[in-house]
């Protein structure tokens, strides 16, 4: 296996290594999400962390790594009374994004259970992460309820394993990392508060500091071997200088200064909650243990504030991450006294300790700014003869409210969510089956009944239960699933009203506020002029969906065909990519359409098809005034969806309850 790339070779991203090395000192600083662009360094920094790790001492042959010094009392393979013990390196554990619950957690042999009273555990990622480095690529996209699995071990530091009466517990105790690209959609808020500390991470804008990255890359792939030794002292020295870290914590004071600082701090940025706090508190006391202190100072106290509160600030996908370092200062400046001390010892220099040997490198840009990239895609191409109105600037969207739900008829298979009735793994219990494959969910109440009629046959005649594995029976299960949500806007020059148009952009803005709450992927598709335009491919992320709405132009004739028709593509390749996962298309509309010959009997047609395809639809009828023509609920019905108004759109609307109501009554 080739050797990780070394630590102190990582070019730039200093706090990145920071909050690596913090957690790496303690780990109850709870982990580190780390955030950015792809191609940053976060796979390979967190990939070395592991190597800088000291050795740990494990009881021979057990599977949990029970520490040979305090071995835990109830480890599965224990009890260890002084047993002889082994010495091995701290591992990294990676969780691929496609793991299984019992992948993760352990997997009890119900079987052998059931038929032989026989407690039969296979210890799962948890239990090989004992003691080190869980590692999670790509978090965002790990389906929710293994997160919550994830982050309820990493805060208790033991995994629970439950099944049908049956249950195992072992240690769990591990330095969680994540890593995420923003654009492929975010974590929930009350997954991200789960998270210690949190780092931004983009690519340097720096030439000189690119072609080092490129230049260390080159030299570690043509020899790996001769470019970690040439690194193996500054290796040794952060090695050293965590082990002393570690030494040194319990020595750090935490005065009363700092703690009232950390905590004006959390109120003044208005954080939901202790947990920043804490996380703040612990932070605080890495740092100066990093630095060789046993006082915490103010310093210490607003890096901590920088990688804690950040993602902790967050209400929805739309507020953008950061602190306001100018408020942060003012807090903490007002706040201050006794606890900031007159020239600091900052300890070795950089994050990574005993410098940049092979060659010196400008500091690295800080987080947050990927280069925000305005591509307001305005459309400066010339409109057709008679396109009708032209280009008007974007407008800004109005409030976001909360919408009532939408969902796709039928019971799917798709990716866990919150929209549309579904099968999945988890979920009320709604009947049995057999089992295809390994069992997982028994259904009790079916297996016995599948065994009851066999006991005189299989010699039982007093009380007990013989149960075979014919006689075992899977539980199925009904949830909800995330669905693909598809906007199909139009931009038309009827929609143009400055205040109709931002009543719109709202109100998309409101549905994609819910897509991200019950974990749909969304796409925008536009039509105005001549043509329709795939604004945003399907994504996870409603962020980007967002920024693309914010700038969409207006202007031009009506071409609703088009625009149906190009929707109907995305859906046809999406399918190819995701099967399993159901569509429900979203149209903004008035429902005029005036673009190209025979505008009304095209849309029509394009409609039709949409229902001969059987795709869930509602239009949302964006006809305003005191007369009004009924074309979004003509479109309504052609589509084989439903419509409603932006009135009705609002789930506490009344126009919205009395037409629910006299929808359940007919």
């Amino acid at each position: 296996m080739s050797v990780p790339f070394p630590f102190t070779a990582v070019v730039g991203q200093d706090d990145l290594r920071l909050a690596l090395l913090l957690n790496a000192v303690s780990p109850a600083v709870g982990g580190v999400l780390v955030r950015g662009e792809k191609g940053t360094a976060k796979s390979t920094a967190v990939r070395a962390l592991s190597a800088l790790l000291p050795a740990v001492d494990v009881v021979a042959g057990c599977r949990f790594s029970c520490d040979p010094g305090g071995p835990d009392p109830a480890c599965p393979d224990g009890p260890h009374d002084g047993g002889p013990y082994e010495s091995r390196a701290a591992r990294m554990v990676e969780l691929p994004v496609g793991a299984s619950e019992d992948r993760l957690v352990g997997a009890l042999d119900i079987e052998r259970a059931l038929a032989e009273g026989v407690k039969a555990f296979e210890p799962g990622l948890l239990a090989d992460a004992h003691r080190g480095i869980l590692y999670v690529d790509e978090v965002n996209l790990l389906h929710d309820h293994l997160v919550d699995l994830l982050l309820d071990a990493a805060a208790m530091g033991a995994s629970y394993v439950e099944r049908e009466g049956v249950s195992v517990r072992h240690a769990a105790r591990f330095l969680l990392v994540g890593t995420m690209n923003p654009e492929e959609g975010e974590l929930r808020p009350q997954l991200l508060d789960r998270f210690g500390l949190t780092v931004e991470v983009a690519a340097s804008r720096e030439p000189d500091q690119r072609v080092e990255v490129v230049r260390r890359r080159l030299a570690y792939d043509d020899d790996p071997a001769g470019f970690v030794e040439r690194w193996a002292g500054e290796e040794t020295a952060v090695r050293q200088r965590i082990v002393a870290a570690r030494q040194l914590l319990p020595s750090v004071r935490l005065g009363d200064g700092a703690l009232r600082q950390i905590a004006a701090t959390c109120a003044a940025f208005e954080v939901d909650g202790m947990r920043a706090d804490i996380v703040m508190a612990r932070t605080a006391v890495a740092l100066a243990a990093w630095a060789g202190r046993t006082d915490v100072l103010a310093e210490d106290v607003r890096q901590a504030a920088l990688l804690a509160l950040p993602h902790r600030r967050r209400r929805n996908p739309f507020d953008a991450p950061g602190l306001d370092e100018d408020k942060l200062d003012e807090t903490l400046e007002e706040f201050g006294g006794s606890s900031q001390d007159e020239d600091p010892d900052p300890g070795p220099d950089g994050p990574g300790g005993g410098g940049q040997s092979p060659s010196s490198e400008p500091e690295g840009p800080q987080g947050g700014d990927a280069g925000a990239q305005p591509e307001a895609g305005e459309g400066g191409e010339p409109q057709p003869v008679g396109a009708g109105a032209g280009e008007q600037s974007a407008v800004r969207a109005a409030e976001p409210f909360r919408t009532k739900v939408l969902s796709v008829p039928g019971l799917g298979e798709g990716a866990a969510g919150r929209r549309s009735r579904a099968r999945t793994e988890h979920g009320r219990t709604t009947g049995a089956r057999r089992p295809r494959g390994a069992l997982t969910k028994l259904h009790l109440a079916a297996t016995v009944q599948a065994a009851a009629p066999h006991q005189r046959a299989r010699g039982r005649s007093g009380p007990g239960l013989v149960v075979r594995r014919d006689d075992l029976r899977q539980a199925t299960r009904e949830g909800r699933e995330g669905n693909l949500v598809l906007f199909v806007v139009d931009a038309s020059g009827s929609m143009a009203a400055r205040q109709r148009m931002s009543a719109v952009k709202g109100a998309v803005l409101s549905l994609l506020l819910d897509a991200y709450q019950r974990r749909d992927k969304v796409g925008l598709v536009t039509f105005r002029g001549s043509a329709a335009e795939v604004a945003l491919p399907p994504t996870s992320s409603v962020d980007a969906a967002a920024v693309r709405l914010e700038s969409l132009p207006t202007g031009g004739r009506t071409p609703l065909a088009t625009g149906l028709l190009r929707a109907r593509d995305v859906l046809r390749v999406e399918r190819l990519r995701d099967p399993a996962r159901r569509a429900l298309v979203v149209v903004v509309t008035d429902g005029r359409a005036t673009g190209g010959p025979e505008p009304v009997a095209l849309a029509g047609r394009a409609a039709r098809l949409f229902a001969a395809d059987g795709v869930a639809s509602v239009v949302v009828d964006c006809e305003s005034g005191p007369v009004r023509l009924g074309l979004a609920g003509q479109l309504a019905g052609e589509l084989g969806g439903t419509a409603v108004t932006l009135d009705e759109l609002r789930a506490d609307s009344i126009a919205g309850l009395v037409k629910d109501v006299q929808r359940r009554a007919a």
